[in-house]
């Protein structure tokens, strides 16, 4: 009898805990670090290297120790904060279940989606929430309305694949000519704005331009402003993915000078995984259909373009804490940090025998990612080797990635919890590697 008493006793506390969870639901202030110090202040150099400060970030990361895990492009791991936030709310949709999705799912929402517009610096009625920056440009482009039969759309080979397929499928679905080119190697901001102008201007008809803000291939920072100003000139509407650049890079969406934008909130927000947004300048809205026709809210409403279904209401509900821990540590010390982690890695690899760096030190066109590749080494085959001599020889973690005009490369992403010592070890690794030193 004991036990059982004990066991109910357990029940009714967790019960009870979960009462109040759900009754707090998302009135309660965002959950942040306790115990994080105050960012650095001063020059970016010195919050970057400010070793107790970027020590205690670390400390709020839970990550394997087998690895040194510089694949942090892929998605970003949430910090201990969020994650405990995560669980909190998983148990509070389990323990509430429909009764909450009916009753009060659709207001927390309302308010997870005026926190992430404040913070990009939107209007709510300019954001719809998705389940990532893949379904935010998908709905984009392939909702975008203003293209007629023998227009012409225009991307590049640093484009994300998956975008590349949406704008590729607008030749069947819209009856347009689809033109790719390549963005010079080693891109510099000059030749890539002077790629851009060729391609606008030799493609006259082009009334749709992708754009990527920070490209997943090679880590390039384009200067999207300036080729939306460029492109708005020749009546070319842009659509931006920001899917790794909000987060990584200090920026608003108004920097972007685009009427159309795709983000993700689980890569550098460290939101769960399988959230982001899409933005819509407010009067551009008719420029994209309703999702399949959706009648479930007027086609006034931004959010008549996203008709998801179910989605896992506790990652919407987490990316409260996920801002609160981003806005904690603050946009340009992490800009600053992850540029200087870059930095720290490149200035002692760039030497080496036969290593191209793919990404330049040009100030403004990079953050965390930069790819390499070694001479002579561009296919699939010989990437997969290096990055499997990394990881089984070295212990260090990195990927392979396709899709650059001159040959696969090797992507490098360190992230807020790496540290230089995790960067000397890949390091020295490259060394042996590549020949320049034995081992």
């Amino acid at each position: 009898m004991h036990l059982i008493e004990t066991i109910s006793s357990d029940r009714r506390s967790v019960l009870k805990g979960l009462a109040a969870a759900a009754a707090a639901s998302l009135a309660a202030p965002a959950i942040a670090a306790d115990g994080l110090p105050a960012p650095p202040t001063g020059p970016a150099a010195a919050i970057a290297t400010d070793k107790a400060y970027w020590t205690a970030v670390k400390g709020l990361y839970a990550v394997t120790p087998d690895v040194v895990n510089l694949e942090n492009g892929f998605w970003g791991i949430m910090a201990e904060p969020v994650r405990r936030e995560f669980i909190r709310q998983s148990d509070m949709i389990n323990y509430q279940n429909t009764y909450y999705a009916r009753q009060r799912a659709g207001a927390d929402f309302e308010v997870v989606r005026a926190k992430v517009a404040q913070a990009v610096g939107a209007a709510p009625e300019e954001i719809a929430l998705t389940r990532g920056a893949t379904e935010a440009l998908q709905l984009l482009i392939g909702g975008y309305n203003r293209l007629k039969p023998g227009d012409s759309v225009l991307y590049a080979d640093l484009d994300y694949d998956s975008m590349q397929y949406a704008m590729n499928a607008l030749k069947a679905r819209r009856g347009v000519d689809v033109v790719k080119f390549d963005v010079p190697e080693p891109a510099t901001r000059q030749a890539v704005l002077d790629a851009y102008a060729r391609a606008i201007e030799a493609n006259p008809k082009t009334r749709l331009l992708l754009l990527t803000h920070v490209s997943h291939r090679t880590g390039f920072v384009m200067p999207i402003a300036e080729i939306s100003r460029m492109a708005k000139a020749e009546g070319i509407d842009t659509i931006v993915d920001a899917a790794h650049s909000w987060g990584q890079i200090d920026f608003r969406v108004s920097d972007l000078e685009a009427d159309f934008v795709g983000f993700n909130l689980h890569k550098w927000i460290g939101a769960p995984l399988g959230v982001g947004f899409l933005y819509i300048r407010k009067d551009r809205l008719a420029a994209i259909d309703r999702d399949m026709g959706d009648e479930d809210f007027a086609e006034t409403d931004i959010r008549s373009r996203v008709h998801t279904g179910t989605v896992n209401f506790a990652t919407v509900l987490t990316v409260p804490a996920a801002l609160s821990l981003h806005q904690q540590i603050g946009a340009a010390a992490k800009q600053a940090r992850l540029r200087h982690l870059r930095d720290y890695w490149v200035s002692r690899a760039r030497g080496f025998k036969d290593i191209e760096i793919l990404t330049p030190d040009e100030a403004g066109s990079y953050g965390a990612i930069t790819s390499f590749r070694l001479a002579g080494k561009t296919s699939k085959a010989d990437n997969e080797a290096i990055v499997a001599k990394l990881r089984d020889s070295h212990k260090v973690m990195t990927v392979r990635r396709a899709g650059v005009a001159r040959g696969q490369c090797i992507r490098v992403t360190p992230a807020l919890y790496t540290d230089e010592a995790d960067l000397d070890r890949f390091v020295e690794a490259l060394a042996v590697i590549t020949g320049t030193k034995t081992g």
